[in-house]
């Protein structure tokens, strides 16, 4: 499954590239306010495509058929996707955007992909697999290179989102006199976590369930950890809940190495 699964983030990924070097392109506002591109469709139809063509006993939650109304029932078993991570870095154009591909079991991500199209790395994992990384050319993976997050060192360095920063998380960070911070877009602040490249990541700001799974399931494969905001494992399948609606995060914390989480 992990390798069906990275194989359809790269051919994703194409389809993503072949918009993104056009000389111009559109987006319009979705209801939440999120931008949404021809990227995210394009992508988004290759995927479930291949996920119904080989898995079709099993749901897939993605974020633009949520978008248009179209939520299946999800079981203990589901995919949940999220075609174009970052689309606000996508339309800036700055490259820190990715494919997110991941498998949900009993709530908790238990494999996944990312891709960055526009930085050639693909990185993925499972629940008892690791985790490990690709350099991508011509739309091809080379060799795959097993990846581990780190002990925390003394001086850990932080990364937090590059386009949804907030007072919470920079007050988070002095409170952990955390000093060291890198600013990224999309789940590859999970993936510098998981390749020992980062330490933590503070997420205070409202997310998704499909911005996180893949990453989530990558960094747990490295053997790190992520917490939501109360200090317990952030958990998937999140419906009916009273206070957002259906698959919302309400703040997280990942952790490379879970001796340091607090």
């Amino acid at each position: 499954m992990l390798d069906h699964l990275c194989l359809l983030a790269l051919d994703a990924g194409r389809a993503i590239m072949e918009v993104y070097e056009a000389p111009s392109f559109e987006h319009h506002i979705k209801s939440d306010a999120s931008p949404v591109t021809e990227a995210d469709t394009r992508a988004e139809a290759i995927i479930l495509a291949g996920l119904r063509a080989r898995y079709p006993a099993i749901p897939i939650v993605a974020e633009e058929e949520c978008a248009a109304g179209r939520v299946p029932e999800t079981a203990d078993k589901f995919f949940i996707v999220d075609p174009l991570d970052g689309t606000r870095e996508f339309l800036a154009r700055n490259g820190d955007f990715t494919v997110n591909i991941a498998l949900v079991e009993n709530g908790e991500p238990t494999l996944g992909v990312v891709f960055a199209p526009a930085c050639g790395e693909l990185f993925a994992g499972a629940n008892g697999l690791g985790a490990f990384r690709a350099g991508v050319e011509n739309g091809k993976a080379g060799t795959r290179t097993p990846i581990s997050a780190r002990p925390c060192p003394s001086a850990p360095t932080a990364v937090a989102s590059r386009s949804h920063g907030s007072l919470e998380t920079n007050e988070w960070l002095k409170r952990h006199s955390v000093e060291n911070y890198v600013a990224r877009g999309s789940s590859l602040k999970f993936c510098l976590l998981a390749a020992g490249e980062a330490d933590l990541y503070p997420r205070h700001t409202r997310t998704m369930e499909w911005d996180t799974a893949a990453g989530d399931a990558i960094l747990r494969a490295a053997g790190g950890v992520v917490h939501d905001l109360e200090g317990r494992p952030l958990r998937y399948n999140k419906r009916g809940q009273a206070s957002d609606v259906d698959f919302a995060n309400q703040g997280f914390i990942a952790y490379g190495d879970p001796d340091f989480a607090f």
